[in-house]
């Protein structure tokens, strides 16, 4: 008997209904709040910072609808040392004009890797979810292996967050197109 592939999956408009139900407008499924609402519980020492940005399709549009999730190191550069949801963060983007806002710490340098948060992004349309990095441009890169497997600045320049006026750090993430961010294939 021949069985055939089910359809591909992508996540679509029910995604954050479960994932991120206060912008959904439900309250109170999570005790009150998100899951990932906090990268870190408010007593853990470190550089406080706030990265935010927008998510682009390939036309340049702003995507309403994209979710996404971060990883990263502590200020001292160990995962997950900060109980449960320590360095683990999730947002929904704003559906007037794909804005995201993470407040969180500055990371350290990981072994090898120099200072990052991981970036998951999920969407209607993506089928399988998007793998990026955000690096710093003022911390030291040194020979951190993603970066160093980039061979092309300009393609390698899509990583790097940039200095706001405001302390925080701006990171656009681009789906497509001529300034598409640089995604890691795991």
């Amino acid at each position: 008997m021949s069985r055939s592939q089910s359809a591909s999956q992508t996540a679509g408009p029910y995604v954050h209904i479960g994932c991120t139900p206060s912008v959904a407008g439900l309250e109170n499924m999570y005790d009150g709040c998100d899951l990932g609402a906090d990268s870190f519980p408010p007593n853990v020492p470190g550089q406080k910072i706030v990265i935010w940005g927008q998510v682009f399709d390939g036309a340049g549009d702003p995507v309403l609808d994209a979710m996404l999730e971060f990883w990263q190191a502590d200020a001292t550069g160990r995962y997950g040392a900060n109980g449960p949801s320590g360095g683990w963060a999730r947002r929904a983007v704003d559906a007037e004009a794909g804005r995201y806002r993470l407040e969180t710490l500055l990371p350290a340098a990981s072994g090898e890797e120099a200072a990052h948060v991981k970036v998951w992004v999920v969407a209607r349309g993506i089928n399988l979810g998007l793998h990026t990095r955000i690096y710093f441009e003022d911390l030291p890169q040194g020979q951190d292996p993603i970066l160093a497997a980039i061979k092309d600045p300009g393609r390698r320049s899509t990583l790097i967050a940039q200095r706001s006026g405001d302390g925080g750090y701006i990171f656009d993430i681009h789906l497509q197109g001529d300034k598409e961010t640089v995604f890691i294939n795991v």
